[in-house]
């Protein structure tokens, strides 16, 4: 493998095990603007099987989806001295991301969560451990091209600085960023620097109204919020309704790549969205382009179970373009 990646993605490494509920043993319960998940309390339940899969988390899978589309991908993350990290570590090679930037935390355990998954559908009991967080040093021959900065422990604030600092010192890297839960809880204001350096800033719609403040009803308003934090190209997802895109001059929308079944299971939908999308850009691809390339992948990830196994090449996903039905391109999105 090259010594300079094309990109590297930084953030947690996590090991899921997805059990599966059979249907008739859980029920989704409406409850205000929230859905339960609901099972028998105080008893043992059956249930179908468990799939444990390695070296999953938003940036691990934008890691090997930079991989599968044929970027040299490397990963800066953590794992413990245990078992566990050994395996993750492991995946990551045979799916040829480049881990020496991955760091063995000794005498603490990897990040292991459990994924309850019923229908199409999963709620994800999550612990992050506590690591000491330190930016590796990059030599002049090991700097990427482009970072991809996503989900991250609560514990890691300090991190972002460093992140921020090396940055600052390579202006020539371009950074993506897919903020997590705990990086949104953080604010913009802590994360100013991230965010104001970032050419790409991509969010589903929820996420956008919590990150920018905008209108959710109002796509232009939340492209706007968005763009004043500083990111040059935006992106909201939103679910059903496609996706939008704005590189400031010119705003798209995108509907769904159809689902040629439907789908199993939609893990990582969005992590493959949003990596795919700056692999496009990374590949040469304008934001129109990127768009075409981002929902198949995501469409394919969801036939599969987890956030990998349906990750494709580049050659198949170009063969999924090129049998797009008609409709499926970026339509402008005016101002209103």
């Amino acid at each position: 493998m090259a010594d300079n990646p094309d990109v590297i993605s930084i953030g947690d490494i996590v090991t899921d095990a997805f059990i599966k509920l059979f249907d008739d043993q859980a029920e989704v319960i409406e409850n205000g603007e929230n859905k339960l998940l609901a099972m028998q309390f105080g008893t043992k339940l059956p249930f179908d099987h468990v799939d444990v899969i390695e070296a999953v988390g938003n940036a691990s899978n934008a890691a090997v989806a930079f991989s599968r589309l044929g970027l040299n991908s490397a990963f800066a993350t953590n794992v413990g001295s245990d078992s566990h990290g050994r395996d993750m570590i492991n995946s990551l090679n045979k799916n040829n991301v480049d881990t020496r930037f991955v760091r063995i935390n000794h005498n603490k355990k990897s990040n292991y969560h459990f994924v309850l998954w019923y229908k199409a559908e999963r709620t994800i009991l999550i612990k992050h451990e506590e690591y000491n967080y330190h930016w590796p040093h990059l030599r002049p021959d090991e700097t990427p091209k482009w970072a991809y900065f996503s989900s991250i422990s609560e514990h890691a604030i300090d991190y972002h600085d460093q992140v921020s600092d090396w940055l600052d010192n390579h202006p020539e890297v371009k950074l993506a960023f897919q903020p997590g839960t705990f990086q949104m809880e953080a604010g913009t204001d802590r994360l100013k620097r991230i965010y104001s350096r970032s050419e790409v800033l991509i969010l589903n719609r929820e996420e956008a109204v919590t990150v920018g403040g905008g209108n959710h009803e109002d796509v232009n308003d939340l492209l706007d919020k968005l763009h004043a934090l500083g990111p040059k190209i935006v992106v909201v997802t939103d679910g059903p309704d496609g996706a939008y895109a704005s590189d400031g001059d010119n705003r798209f929308k995108m509907p769904l790549y159809p689902d040629p079944k439907p789908p199993l299971d939609r893990t990582g939908a969005g992590d493959a969205f949003a990596s795919t999308f700056v692999a496009a850009l990374i590949k040469g691809q304008n934001v129109e382009g990127a768009l075409s390339w981002a929902p198949i992948n995501s469409m394919n990830v969801c036939q599969g179970v987890g956030a990998q196994a349906g990750l494709l090449t580049e050659v198949e996903l170009l063969g999924y373009l090129k049998k797009a039905p008609h409709y499926y391109h970026p339509s402008q999105l005016h101002r209103s």
